[in-house]
């Protein structure tokens, strides 16, 4: 459709294959892309560098996040807004794109709610966890991306989001879904998930045991089934579907073009029945 919007996720291990990325958005027709980023290995680096310790929380339920301490709020900041973002505008500015850098805090884009005092294991140990800046999304408007659009910009998104008190670290993948559920109001929208891999794999050692197609209502491979940082996508393109966002791609983020090889049947698609039965 002329007027479908292409929400691209640019994951955090894909930092080398960003010149390549930007290169072929730039090429896409104008108004018609958002770029979402992470920037977990950054934010890593810069951690090591300065000698602030990473570490993950466990829920009791199993799923696991980055633990964002007031410190690690700060490199969070300092990395995906002062390093990874700029470097992304620039590269996109140099092949013709007109960028604009932003977070979920600008405009109020999306609001999210700071995990509450909760049990969660901390290295091997479980404890009540206070001073978490990361939670969960809560509201998206799409107003601001939609007028930017309009004005043929290309804009690149990345957490945190707004909380009530302040920043709040959100998972990228959710953000990429949640922006593109919100502009699935009003348009078409599809999601591109890049990642470092071919696409959802049956067997994460094997690159040749890619899985073309997922219909996440109907298939037996399951979220469950695949394991890993995969869960975390296809945990995020359920809620993309969920919410209205046609059809959902995989993909390799490394290779030539990488946005146009998803686009052109690269990868893993993920469908809903509900988008089969209306094709």
């Amino acid at each position: 459709m002329s007027d479908e919007i292409t929400v691209v996720k640019c994951g955090g291990g894909l930092t080398d294959a960003h010149e390549e990325i930007c290169r072929d958005l730039a090429g896409r027709p104008a108004g018609r892309t958002v770029l979402v980023h992470g920037g977990a290995a950054e934010v890593d680096r810069l951690a090591e560098r300065l000698g602030v310790p990473q570490r993950r929380l466990t829920t009791p339920s199993g799923s696991s996040s980055r633990y964002t301490d007031p410190a690690t709020l700060e490199l969070l900041l300092m990395t995906l807004v002062g390093k990874v973002k700029p470097a992304l505008v620039a590269a996109l500015a140099r092949y013709g794109a007109r960028p604009v850098g932003l977070t979920g805090m600008d405009a109020a884009l999306v609001r999210a709610e700071r995990s509450a005092a909760h049990r969660a294991v901390l290295d091997g140990r479980t404890v009540v966890v206070r001073d978490d800046h990361s939670g969960r999304i809560r509201e998206t408007d799409a107003a601001l991306l939609l007028t930017l659009l309009e004005a043929g910009c290309l804009p690149v998104v990345s957490p945190p989001a707004l909380g009530a008190d302040g920043p709040v670290n959100v998972d990228a993948d959710r953000l990429a879904a949640a922006l593109a559920g919100a502009l699935a109001r009003t348009r078409p929208v599809r999601l591109v998930l890049l990642t470092s891999a071919p696409g959802v794999l049956r067997d994460p050692a094997d690159a040749g045991s890619l899985i073309r197609s997922i219909d996440l209502s109907d298939d037996p491979v399951t979220e469950a089934a695949v394991g890993g940082g995969m869960t975390a996508k296809l945990q995020a393109a359920r809620k993309a579907l969920d919410a209205g966002t046609g059809t959902v791609v995989i993909a390799d983020g490394r290779v030539a073009a990488p946005v146009s090889a998803a686009l052109g049947g690269a990868g893993t698609t993920v469908r809903s029945i509900a988008t089969l039965r209306s094709l």
